[in-house]
């Protein structure tokens, strides 16, 4: 959880206009989407036909893990046999630790994404490090020099940087002196600025990716204000990362994104879901549709509404409408202000109140899988920034009485308003990924669907797993080929197990230490 205070935005945010390959992206541009592969990137014939099916979906950008520097490599192979079919979408490298490969992959696809705390600092330990301020600005420059030569072969081949941070990985540094915060996350994006700003490269996309909504949220936030100080205004991408599978990853996605997208904030999107990733593409279609219209971006974002931020304690209510009433959760009647609005266009302003706000949207939709995504983009922001005391999801379509009540409480869940359940996290899985997370994360929903209020993390490899499921109770750590480690916080308790026992010990874990607090 983010913990702190929401930062106000003063003025909308514009952001500089950038080509990647041949798209442009940022400033009065449509939102860009993209997705990622899950396939082997040595596997130049599967990742080719994923690729397609990505940008047949809709995609304006594709993604590859390129964790070494044969795959950096064969991303030559697969953007010729991508040529060959007709296809010149951008292809963006997924640099983690590897200097080396990512100085390949920056000579042969339009875009790299490096995470600052594993590009130049070893892997985060969890250890807090103190540094003096001379020792903490010779560690600055030793990055500067790491990345200098990334910087003269992306300047050489008009190369675009993502500068991506994800909560959760930060490194050492930024998180003894910052915290594994909000405010960790924009001071690593800062000293980063600083240097590709020092070489004067500036053709940088930033991202602040969390699997809490309002971490993301927050980090964001506070990103654009800094930006907003500095003077600069690079493209941003958004994403909750580990979103999830099925409804509950949609819905997830759906109020982290739609929150900032609100707001005038974003100019390219991933939803991540764990599955196929082309399924991700209509999902984030869906969510630019109903926000911004065809072209896919806010033209009247909300800036401020002047709501008061409730306690952080507080818990919203999930109300019901049946026959003219509105009930509470006794079945009670309520009686109160309840604030009945519709969507028709951006952005949805309410009236300013000083009493207590009940949120009742009024949809007309028939689509279950459209009134999931449209009622949590719409609505996630109100309790993500803890302005809104209750919920009441109205429908004049298909979708009635407890659907309606059950999307209520998940959109309280996702937004960490109010938990009713297990929180399950899960990676979309990349070309990394060495066992089927799809089938893990069934299985460890099944098992441990007996549990209550618990954050419960599956994920498909040690790069990204023990450091981006931060704040998880659990986590289902992919180890490698069938073998699986498995974590109580940021503890690896067991390692190596065989995939078929990992389920089965991960609740006897669970089990044995119900009632204490995991090691952090």
């Amino acid at each position: 959880m983010g913990g702190g205070v929401m930062i106000q935005i003063p003025t909308p945010y514009i952001s500089n206009q950038i080509l990647i390959g041949s798209v442009p992206l940022g400033g009065n541009y449509p939102v860009r989407i993209q997705s990622m592969t899950n396939t082997d990137t040595l596997d130049t014939s599967a990742s080719v036909t994923q690729c397609i099916r990505i940008i047949e979906a809709g995609a304006d950008f594709v993604r590859l893990t390129a964790q070494g520097v044969r795959e950096a490599q064969n991303l030559e192979n697969i953007k010729n046999e991508l040529h060959k079919a007709g296809f010149s979408t951008p292809l963006i490298a997924d640099i983690h630790f590897n200097p080396a490969a990512a100085e390949t992959a920056a000579k042969l696809v339009e875009k790299i994404r490096i995470n600052p705390g594993n590009y130049a600092d070893k892997r985060a330990a969890f250890i807090k490090t103190e540094f003096s301020d001379t020792e903490y600005e010779e560690e600055l420059e030793r990055v500067h020099e790491r990345l200098l030569p990334l910087i003269n072969i992306c300047r050489q081949n008009n190369t675009v940087i993502r500068i991506g941070i994800n909560h959760g990985s930060l490194s050492d540094r930024i998180i003894t002196r910052y915290g594994n915060t909000p405010g960790g996350m924009v001071q690593s994006a800062r000293e980063f600025i600083k240097i590709f700003r020092s070489e004067n490269f500036n053709n940088l996309v930033l991202s602040m990716k969390s699997s809490d909504t309002v971490v993301m949220v927050e980090a964001n936030r506070l990103l654009v204000s800094m930006m907003q100080k500095e003077g600069v205004a690079y493209p941003i991408h958004l994403g909750v990362t580990e979103a999830g599978e099925g409804e509950e990853g949609k819905i997830r996605s759906a109020t982290g994104t739609g929150a900032l997208l609100s707001e005038g904030i974003g100019d390219t999107i991933r939803v991540s879901l764990t599955g196929d990733p082309e399924q991700e593409i209509p999902v984030a279609k869906e969510i630019l549709h109903f926000l911004g219209g065809s072209k896919g971006r806010v033209t009247t974002p909300v800036i401020s509404q002047n709501f008061k931020t409730r306690d952080t304690h507080y818990k919203p209510e999930v109300l019901t409408y049946d026959n003219g009433r509105y009930l509470k959760e006794d079945g009670k009647p309520f009686q109160g202000k309840m604030l009945i609005f519709t969507y028709k266009t951006p952005p949805f302003l309410l009236e300013q109140s000083n009493e207590k706000i009940f949120l009742s949207p009024v949809f007309s939709e028939d689509d279950p899988e459209k009134l999931i995504i449209d009622a949590a983009a719409l609505l996630g922001r109100y309790f993500i920034l803890k302005q809104a005391d209750g919920i009441c999801i109205t429908n004049s379509g298909k979708v009635q009485g407890e659907k309606l009540k059950e999307l209520s409480f998940s959109i309280l869940q996702a937004t960490e308003a109010r938990i009713t359940r297990n929180r399950y996290i899960s990676c979309p899985t990349c070309g990394r990924t060495k066992f089927n997370v799809v089938d893990a994360v069934k299985k460890v929903k099944a098992a441990t669907g007996h549990l209550n209020g618990l954050k419960i993390a599956i994920m498909g490899c040690i790069v990204n797993g023990p450091g981006e499921m931060a704040g998880a109770d659990y986590g289902y750590v992919g180890a490698g080929e069938g073998k699986v480690h498995i974590y109580r916080g940021l503890t690896p308790v067991l390692k190596n197990i065989p995939e078929e026992d990992a389920v089965s010990l991960l609740v006897k874990i669970i089990e044995e230490n119900r009632g204490e607090p995991p090691a952090s």
